[in-house]
């Protein structure tokens, strides 16, 4: 059996980010967000020396950056920010 991937959810400053960005920008804010719903550790942890933060990750690609937070007994991650530099 293979397990659902987990839902993702907006805090309010990056849903307001996300509504910004252009549409080739957000597109690729999905595909990584599709990858980390997949494989919510699949991504680096955003604090390695943070013993307890190891359920909030941070991915990169390119010039765009997420920090997202895995909710483990919601299955959710929540994305906490978005940013892109270009």
């Amino acid at each position: 059996m293979t397990e659902q991937p987990y839902a993702v959810r907006f805090s309010a400053p990056a849903a307001k980010a996300l509504t910004t960005l252009p549409e080739h920008i957000e597109d690729t804010v999905w595909d990584v967000l599709d990858a980390a719903a997949g494989n919510p550790w699949g991504f680096q942890q955003w604090n390695a020396d943070d013993p307890e933060g190891e359920d909030v990750r941070h991915a990169s690609v390119g010039q765009l950056s997420l920090t997202y937070w895995i909710n483990r007994p919601l299955c959710r991650l929540s994305v906490l920010t978005i940013t892109c530099l270009g």
